[in-house]
């Protein structure tokens, strides 16, 4: 009997463990400077003229579109067709913004230094790298320095050990 339990006893021992370890470990780092923009949308020029009873003698008019300046007006002139009669006359006019005589900005050193202005504009400066910087040591240590505004910073070490 006893060496049959030392026999079991060797047997059980001598029986490899099956197991699967898996380890992974992943790093990054993102940097991102924000680049300058703008959006501008020009404002038209418009003209309206309404009435009843009145005749036309001289119709308004809309001047030329010539860069640098915005489109000119000149009024009509009307005058009221019976005598005595009720009438009604409205005329309006709203004026566009100028034509720029230059469509471009320049970017230095990620600022724009001249947008145009618009009827509705908007404006985003750029970001500045200055002392942006990231890195990951290979014990997984992470260092990242900020820059100037507009700029963005992220690290990350993922560390995964599986054993089935």
């Amino acid at each position: 009997m006893k060496k049959a339990l030392l026999l079991l006893t060797a047997s059980l021992l001598a029986v490899p463990v099956q197991a699967d370890i898996t380890h992974k470990i992943q790093s990054s780092v993102s940097l991102s400077v924000d680049g300058a923009g703008s959006v501008a949308i020009r404002q038209p020029s418009s003209m309206a003229v309404s009435g009843s009873n009145v005749t036309l003698g001289t119709a308004p008019t809309l001047g030329t579109l010539t860069p640098g300046t915005a489109l000119g007006y000149t009024p009509g002139a009307y005058s009221i067709t019976t005598a005595g009669d009720a009438f009604s006359y409205s005329e309006s006019y709203t004026g566009g913004d100028n034509t720029p005589a230059v469509l471009s900005t320049t970017v230095t050193a990620g600022v724009v230094t001249a947008l145009p202005i618009f009827g509705s504009t908007t404006s985003t400066s750029g970001g500045v790298a200055a002392t942006l910087a990231g890195s990951i040591a290979t014990d997984g240590a992470i260092s990242i320095t900020a820059g100037g505004a507009g700029t963005q910073a992220v690290g990350q070490v993922i560390t995964e050990l599986s054993i089935r």
